[in-house]
């Protein structure tokens, strides 16, 4: 009987682990609340995608990520795949902080208190290399030839360090002469010592000789990949996620990328194929060496290429819009090729198709129309995104080479968006700004005038649009109150910068170009209250204005898109 009962109870435990046990969908582990604790303790490195089944950029990552998944199960590696749907498990979702999708997160020893957020690229090559530089060395020693040969193939970039040693054979001469010279017990005839090595050491007092000698370069080989140049190096390798790095001083590996002395190597699978650094071998220098040299000389914006785009140290991006469809589409992308050889490391040079879907909304950003491409634009990613437009049509090279030469001379003026002005712009209740009468109606020094800068995609602002056409319904007899709106993904203004949808700004009668932000309730009575008080109850500044909205976003669909576009642009 108590046999028969610890039978039972024992099946039902294994029904238990069983049915709590993660399915494996391509390799990937799928995650719930209920097994979520399990696989963090049966696995050393997991790394969580937590997305959502309607997310975008989710869909496009799903095929990268099961390959990279089956790559390191195939290679028997510790690190492991999952993913949680995290509309279905919000209570994951919201215990480790996801605001959007796809959020990925590296858990080490099950540790839940910190895991690392997920910062590379997302193609299976660049999720391999940032999970294994995570849980590796800096740098992998490369033995020989074919470990080298691996580590370039394995990878769209691959940098290598050539540290020469000499030779253990080299120093044993050299003892074995000096030894005989000096009346050692051994000869040098004798077989006993011929080929000498460490394990005779105990039956032959020579050998006691070599055996120091062996200590002596082991010695010697630690010190040398220990050098400075070799420590700049490993510090370089560590600084770095996405790229591997491999390090030797096996000569046939020098011969077979044709080295002669110490030197580092860039590789990569696309424009001139290597990269051999020249100068003083320090981590600064090297990574400058990398970031110049890891993209190609004009790359595609795709969704797996945008974190490498926008993560990278180049802050100046020159975009091609060019539609795959178009004639002479590779005479086009020779053009600009051809130009981007003169500013390699300055400006990055981007094509994007015009024609796809997923590209309509930078087109947008740029105030262009499909019909209007092929065309270029360059734009620069410091704190505040500046545009430029060429002042000419033409695509030569010689034209984008003026272009880039003459923004790089400051002789370019910033290109600011402006739709045409509507005749009817003012016949309504709210009155419709765009750049071209920005400037005169919102900075008129007897008018009090409260703008809305939307976007027509916003669904905040499509919640807030009878709202404020109410607003302007109770003031539009009002002798010097204005209530307006601005699309401001087709105008620009350079005084003022829009971060988020809908910003509200107020600009008071004055001479001094006063601007309020508003960051009160979005009701007809908090406006009406922020009027009447002159713009102070209810105001606030830009860093306000953004908590509260990041604070109202109810609809993660949404987040998603406008992150993308902050984020990609």
């Amino acid at each position: 009987m108590l046999r028969r009962a610890l039978l039972c109870l024992a099946v039902a435990a294994a029904a238990r682990v069983y049915a709590d046990a993660p399915e494996e969908e391509d390799h990937v582990l799928v995650l719930r609340k209920s097994n979520f604790a399990e696989a963090l303790a049966a696995h050393k490195y997991l790394l969580v995608e937590f997305y959502a089944p309607w997310c975008g950029h989710c869909k496009a990552l799903a095929p990268e990520y099961a390959k990279a998944a089956g790559k390191l199960k195939a290679e028997g590696s510790e690190i492991r795949l999952a993913k949680v749907d995290a509309t279905e498990e919000s209570d994951l979702a919201q215990q480790y902080g996801v605001r959007g999708y796809p959020t990925i997160k590296f858990f080490r020893n099950g540790d839940t208190a910190s895991p690392k957020e997920y910062t590379a690229g997302r193609e299976a090559d660049d999720i391999v290399n940032w999970l294994k530089k995570r849980t590796g060395p800096a740098a992998t020693t490369l033995p020989d030839g074919a470990a080298a040969e691996s580590l370039v193939e394995s990878s769209e970039v691959a940098v290598i360090g050539f540290f020469k040693v000499e030779t253990r054979a080299s120093f044993q001469s050299f003892f074995f002469l000096s030894s005989i010279e000096e009346g050692s017990a051994a000869t040098a005839g004798s077989s006993a010592c011929v080929p000498p090595g460490p394990r005779h050491y105990r039956v032959c007092p020579y050998c006691l000789v070599l055996w120091a000698c062996d200590y002596l370069c082991f010695s010697l080989l630690v010190q040398d990949v220990e050098s400075d140049s070799a420590k700049q190096f490993l510090q370089a390798a560590e600084a770095i996620d996405d790229i591997p790095f491999g390090i030797t001083s096996n000569s046939d590996v020098f011969s077979k990328y044709q080295l002669d002395k110490d030197g580092v190597v860039l590789f990569k699978k696309f424009d001139e194929g290597r990269n051999n650094f020249e100068g003083e071998v320090t981590k600064e220098n090297l990574l400058d060496f990398i970031k110049y040299n890891q993209l190609p000389l004009v790359i595609e914006f795709t969704e797996q290429t945008a974190p490498k785009i926008f993560g990278g140290e180049i802050k100046t991006h020159i975009l091609l819009f060019l539609p795959k469809s178009v004639s002479d589409y590779d005479g086009k992308l020779s053009n600009f090729k051809t130009a981007a050889e003169s500013f390699k490391g300055k400006i990055l040079f981007i094509f994007i198709d015009s024609d796809h879907t997923d590209n309509q909304r930078i087109l947008e950003f740029f105030g262009l129309k499909k019909e209007e491409c092929p065309a270029v634009r360059l734009i620069t990613l410091e704190e505040e995104m500046t545009k430029y437009k060429p002042e000419s049509d033409e695509l030569t090279a010689e034209r984008i080479t003026e272009f880039c030469h003459r923004f790089l001379e400051g002789k370019i003026k910033p290109h600011l968006m402006s739709q045409e002005l509507p005749e009817d712009w003012d016949k309504q209740p709210v009155k419709v700004l765009v750049g071209k009468n920005f400037e005169e109606v919102a900075f008129d020094e007897n008018k009090n005038v409260f703008v809305e800068f939307y976007a027509p995609w916003c669904g905040h602002c499509k919640q807030l649009a009878p709202i404020w056409d109410k607003l302007g319904e109770t003031y539009k007899d009002h002798e010097n109150i204005v209530i307006a709106k601005m699309d401001s993904t087709a105008n620009e203004v350079e005084a003022i910068k829009v971060h988020s949808f809908p910003t509200l700004k107020f600009f008071p009668a004055s001479v001094d170009r006063t601007v309020i932000d508003y960051n009160g309730e979005r009701t007809l009575d908090g406006f009406k209250k922020f009027l009447e008080s002159g713009g102070q109850d209810g105001a606030g500044d830009d860093d306000d204005l953004e908590d509260l909205e990041e604070a109202e976003e109810p609809d993660m669909e949404e987040d998603d898109d406008q992150k993308a576009v902050k984020d990609e642009l």
